[in-house]
């Protein structure tokens, strides 16, 4: 019961953290992002004070961030798209996130390896487990700006779907990384203890994880559209799609031993197009609901950041974090201005104002907070990956998100 307790105490610790960033936030007329890791700072500096111990730990925070935030931040997500016009783009969308994501990963882990340029405490493979971290992107400083100024829906549309997707793929490509790094996939990622041992196993591996998940997501869908429908009542649905967001990513993970991001993001996509007739009637909460909850843990990821980070941190990695920011955003803009032009092959032709935005505004966020913050500490280089990480969002939050406001009149 005790134990209970000072869960219950230290879950309270960090959402009064997390409303008091909102407040801050608000106050600085900033992103909540923002205010939340100045008010995650200011709880870290009282923990001593109080004489208080936060419970958070390596291993409780990476089955809390896949088991729990990242499922319904990835279903909040793909849920407010609108399908229609995702279809639309779903071409060009599916070429950022594969080909586009590619690019972004190679160059980056290239620019990192060498820019540490240290082998034996800075292999490869955690080259590559940043450069997967950092290809996932979260746009919504743009995306806010872009809705107060009315901007075009397919811009919208294609910036949101843009991210979804690449974040979906990130997030497979970093449990896949970081699995090759421990010789075995970790609790809370992907399920199996295999260890894959050639390129071509590598290959079929990644391709088995990711359709697999495609498969559970269509079918979870579905059945979620299904139940909702059957049952008839606002307050049910609401029910059946926040069990969908954690049933999907768990049915994938752990029974079935697919991936469970991609699970949950075609879970919702597919429930969305099937019951969007039911917008106005069972589903008219359902928005607002998952917003809500999105809000919730985002702010709880960014106040852990704001705990986790310190001076020493800033002080000692300065260079490691300036090598981040620079292989995150060039290799950004790159992949961006490189696959732009192929769009028109696959889909409608991405106006040449519209690319900056993509790539400016491509801002690393709660994403690749929370994944860096999942990393097992057993790993030797771990320190390194997060402080670039750190640093990355840092830039976005302070740089990019406060100029973003400039790109809003270039989609006209």
């Amino acid at each position: 019961m005790e134990g209970v307790t000072t869960l219950v105490g230290q879950g309270l610790y960090m959402a009064v953290a997390a409303v008091i960033g909102l407040g801050i936030a608000r106050i600085l007329k900033r992103d909540n992002t923002l205010g939340c890791l100045i008010a995650g700072v200011l709880a870290g500096g009282l923990l001593p004070v109080l004489d208080y111990d936060t419970g958070l730990r390596a291993e409780n925070l990476h089955q809390l961030v896949f088991f729990v935030i990242l499922p319904v931040l990835i279903f909040e997500s793909a849920w407010k798209i609108d399908p229609d016009i995702l279809f639309r783009w779903l071409g060009p969308i599916l070429l950022f996130a594969t080909v586009g994501v590619a690019i972004c990963a190679l160059i980056t882990a290239v620019l990192v390896y060498y820019g540490i340029h240290h082998p034996s405490g800075f292999p490869w493979i955690a080259a590559l487990i940043t450069a997967a971290i950092l290809a996932a992107t979260d746009p919504i400083s743009v995306v806010t700006r872009l809705r107060q100024s009315d901007a075009n829906e397919e811009l919208l549309t294609l910036v949101e779907g843009e991210s979804l997707f690449n974040d979906a793929v990130a997030i497979v490509l970093f449990t896949f990384t970081l699995s090759i790094a421990t010789h075995s996939v970790m609790e809370g990622a992907v399920a199996t203890e295999e260890v894959v041992s050639s390129a071509a196993e590598y290959a079929l591996y990644f391709a088995v994880i990711f359709l697999g998940g495609l498969a559970v997501g269509g079918i979870c869908g579905l059945v979620t559209a299904i139940v909702i429908l059957f049952l008839g009542a606002a307050g049910a649905a609401l029910m059946v799609l926040v069990l969908a967001a954690f049933g999907s990513f768990y049915l994938a993970e752990h029974v079935v031993g697919v991936s469970g991001i991609i699970a949950v993001m075609i879970c919702a996509m597919v429930a969305r197009a099937c019951l969007r007739e039911q917008r106005e009637t069972y589903l008219t909460h359902a928005e607002p609901t998952l917003e809500w909850l999105s809000l919730l843990f985002t702010a709880l990821i960014f106040v852990i950041m704001g705990l986790v980070i310190n001076w020493e941190m800033i002080s000692d990695q300065w260079l490691a974090m300036l090598i981040g920011i620079v292989a995150a955003i060039g290799a950004r803009g790159l992949a961006v201005f490189l696959v732009s032009p192929l769009a028109r092959f696959v889909g409608p032709p991405v106006p040449k104002n519209w690319r900056l935005i993509l790539s400016w505004g491509g801002l690393r966020g709660v994403i690749a907070v929370a994944l860096v913050l999942s990393l097992p500490t057993e790993l030797p280089y771990w320190w390194t990956i997060q402080s670039m990480v750190f640093g990355v969002v840092l830039f976005s939050l302070l740089v990019q998100g406060m100029t973003s406001t400039r790109l809003v009149g270039m989609d006209r």
